[in-house]
C-alpha cells in the first residue's frame, strides 16, 4: 500500500510541476522530436574538466556557423552525468541535419578530435529518441532561454496498461488545470529506451519552485476530491511498474545556444571572462562547498517528460533500468544527432 501511494504522490507532484513566471516573449512549444545524448562522468571528471572538454563541441558548431543548436543540463541528483538536448520538428529534419554534417568534413574532424578528449572522461553513453506528446502535457510553451532548472521524471509504463496510464494522467490535468501557474512537458520514448517509458520536464527560474510545488499538494486533493483520488491511486497501481525524478541544472558554456537565447539573457548564456586580475584572486581562494556542488553533473526528466523544450533534461530511470546503458570507456564519437555525439 505504501509502494501505491509513493506512486501517487510522486504522479501528482511530477505532473503539478512548479509554478513558473513565464516570459512574455517568444513563447516556445516543446519540438515534436527529442534527441538526447546522456554521458556518465567517471570519478573526479565532472564540473570544469569536463567542461572543457565540452567547450571543444561548442567552439566546432560554432565555427561551422551551424544551424542546429544544442541544450546541456548536468546533474544535481542521481549519477553525476550530463543531458544534451537537440530538438527537431520531424525525423526527416533530423536525418537532414545528419547528411549535412556527413558533408562538412572539416566540420567532422574537428568533432572526432573532441568526441576523443571527451570520451576518455565518460564511464557510459547512451542516445535517446522522444516524441512529444501533447496530449499529456500542460501549457507547456515556456521560454526556456529565461530558465535555469530542469526536474525531469520518467515513468516506466506497464506492457499493457496504456490506457489505465492515458486515464490517471487525464485526472491530474484536469486538476491542475484550475492551478495557473502549474506547466509540463511530456514525451514518450521512441528509441534508446524500454516501450512505455514517459519523460516529464518541468522548467524552472529557480530551486525555490520545487518549495512551491510541494506545497500545491493541499490544492491538488481538493481539486480531485475524495472519489478521484481514489480512482488516481487505483489507476497508478496498476499502471506504474516504477518511476524516478531528478534535477538538473543548464550548463551554458556546455551549450550551443541561438542568438536570440543569448539575447535574451547574455550574462548567463555569455558572461564576459573575469579580468585577469580577478582570475588569480579566485584561483586562490577556496571554493564553498555550494560550488563544489555545482560539480555535480547531470541526473534527467522528465516528462517533465521527454525531459526538454529546445530540451530534454531527462531523467534516468535506474529502478526500472529504464535507460539502459552502453559503456563508453573509449572514444564516444559525436554530431548533433544520436548517431554522431548525438546531439539530443
Amino acid at each position: 500500500m505504501r509502494r501505491v501511494t509513493g506512486f501517487l504522490l510522486l504522479l501528482s507532484v511530477v505532473l503539478g510541476g512548479a509554478c513558473l513566471a513565464a516570459a512574455q516573449e517568444k513563447m516556445q512549444g516543446p519540438p515534436k522530436v527529442l534527441t538526447i545524448f546522456r554521458e556518465v562522468l567517471k570519478p573526479g571528471k565532472a564540473g570544469m574538466v569536463h567542461e572543457k572538454a565540452e567547450s571543444a563541441f561548442v567552439q566546432a558548431f560554432t565555427k561551422a556557423n551551424w544551424p542546429t543548436h544544442y541544450l546541456a543540463v548536468t546533474s544535481l541528483s542521481g549519477k553525476p552525468r550530463a543531458l544534451f538536448f537537440v530538438g527537431y520538428d520531424s525525423f526527416a529534419d533530423w536525418g537532414k541535419d545528419i547528411k549535412a554534417e556527413e558533408k562538412n568534413p572539416t566540420l567532422a574532424a574537428a568533432l572526432d578530435r573532441a568526441s576523443m578528449a571527451d570520451g576518455e572522461l565518460l564511464s557510459e553513453a547512451q542516445g535517446l529518441t522522444f516524441a512529444y506528446r501533447e496530449d499529456q502535457s500542460l501549457r507547456a510553451n515556456v521560454n526556456i532561454a529565461h530558465m535555469r532548472y530542469f526536474e525531469i521524471s520518467v515513468f516506466r509504463v506497464k506492457p499493457g496498461y496504456e490506457k489505465d496510464w492515458d486515464e490517471a494522467v487525464k485526472l491530474v490535468t484536469a486538476a491542475y488545470e484550475k492551478m495557473p501557474d502549474v506547466r509540463w512537458a511530456t514525451f514518450e520514448a521512441i528509441y534508446g529506451a524500454p516501450s512505455g517509458t514517459f519523460a516529464v520536464f518541468t522548467p524552472m527560474k529557480s530551486l525555490a519552485e520545487v518549495d512551491t510545488e510541494l506545497m500545491q499538494n493541499k490544492q491538488f486533493e481538493a481539486n480531485m476530491g475524495e472519489e478521484g483520488m481514489r480512482k488516481l491511486r487505483e489507476l497508478s497501481a496498476r499502471a506504474i511498474e516504477s518511476s524516478e525524478s531528478n534535477l538538473f541544472q543548464f550548463a551554458p558554456k556546455m551549450s550551443y545556444v541561438s542568438d536570440d537565447w543569448v539575447k535574451a539573457d547574455p550574462d548567463f548564456w555569455k558572461p564576459k571572462p573575469l579580468c585577469p586580475r580577478a582570475r588569480k584572486r579566485r584561483k586562490r581562494s577556496r571554493r564553498s562547498p555550494s560550488s563544489r556542488a555545482g560539480d555535480l553533473s547531470l541526473g534527467v526528466p522528465p516528462l517533465r517528460l521527454l525531459q526538454g523544450w529546445d530540451w530534454l533534461q531527462f531523467s534516468d530511470r535506474a529502478s526500472a533500468s529504464t535507460l539502459t546503458r552502453s559503456s563508453a570507456q573509449t572514444a564516444v564519437p559525436r554530431s548533433t544527432t544520436p548517431q554522431g555525439k548525438s546531439r539530443p
